[in-house]
């Protein structure tokens, strides 16, 4: 199943996305008399995911073909929703990135910060360069998102609690984090510093998640590529990893680390390309 956050009847809501077009679930409730939640993020909160995906795959996904749809290229996308309660981002989890970063091979745990809701854009955005904060960096990511509240989970039940995937670009001011690694946290932490992707895909579109190729592009043009197979910290091990230092809450985000960042600067075209998901592009102001 594919969600969507657009623009209709003048406010952000959730719509299915299909081949045939943009499907707002506002729309199934009142053709079936439904009142599933239109908000991603109340949709999540409330534990009801898990009951559309059971709807979607259990007879709803042909149900959806009686529906109207909204054509793809008049649909205004936004943010999957804006104010999750963490966004966690991991970093260094690709080693040609731990070598750029540092000079070295990572450590044996992920390095993980904190993203502000303060910091979260969508599609179509701008990301701000903010002033003297020097050399600005923007990587793709493969983001989780958690479905389910969870503590100190095994690895082998961290994909339970997966709600989905999203695309994201994680921005960095390079020159402050450089003078000092303790610094990281206020390099990542301006606002405008994160984008959040429009769709989200759950994991059973996935045959092979360890297959999935991540894309960072700039102007077109791709800079870095590379899989899921090849992070240091699997997905199902972050999630692992993290629900043993904090609870996990439904809508939270955590973004899996770079195959690559690239400097931006005023009128830049920076995107997040992903397999099944649409892709995340914004420009760069100053």
């Amino acid at each position: 199943m594919k969600l969507a956050t657009i623009v209709h009847e003048q406010r952000e809501q959730a719509a299915f996305l299909t081949d045939r077009g943009i499907i707002p679930l506002v729309w199934l409730n009142r053709r079936e008399g439904t009142d599933w939640e239109t908000d991603l993020l109340a949709l999540l909160q409330k534990n009801k995911l898990n009951t559309l995906l059971g709807w979607y795959t259990g007879g709803g996904k042909a149900l959806l073909t009686e529906l109207p749809a909204l054509v793809h290229g008049q649909v205004s996308y936004r943010a999957l929703y804006r104010q999750p309660g963490k966004m966690i981002g991991v970093g260094m989890n690709y080693m040609a990135k731990a070598i750029e970063l540092s000079g070295r091979p990572p450590e044996d745990e992920p390095v993980i910060f904190l993203k502000p809701d303060t910091s979260l854009i969508g599609p179509g955005e701008c990301i701000r360069l903010p002033d003297r904060a020097g050399q600005i960096t923007a990587e793709a990511e493969l983001a989780i998102v958690v479905g389910q509240t969870c503590k100190g989970i095994s690895e082998e039940e961290a994909m339970s609690v997966v709600a989905g995937f999203t695309t994201s670009l994680d921005m960095t001011a390079k020159d402050i984090h450089s003078r000092n690694p303790r610094f990281m946290q206020r390099a990542k932490s301006f606002d405008t510093f994160l984008s959040l992707g429009a769709t989200l895909t759950t994991v059973d579109e996935y045959a092979s998640l360890a297959e999935l190729e991540v894309e960072t592009v700039l102007n077109g043009e791709v800079a870095h590529r590379n899989t899921v197979s090849r992070m240091m910290f699997s997905p199902a091990y972050l999630i692992s990893f993290l629900s043993h230092v904090m609870t996990l809450h439904p809508g939270d985000i955590i973004l899996t680390g770079t195959p690559g960042s690239v400097v931006i600067k005023q009128g830049d075209k920076v995107e997040c390309r992903i397999a099944g998901l649409k892709t995340l592009s914004n420009i760069v102001e100053t």
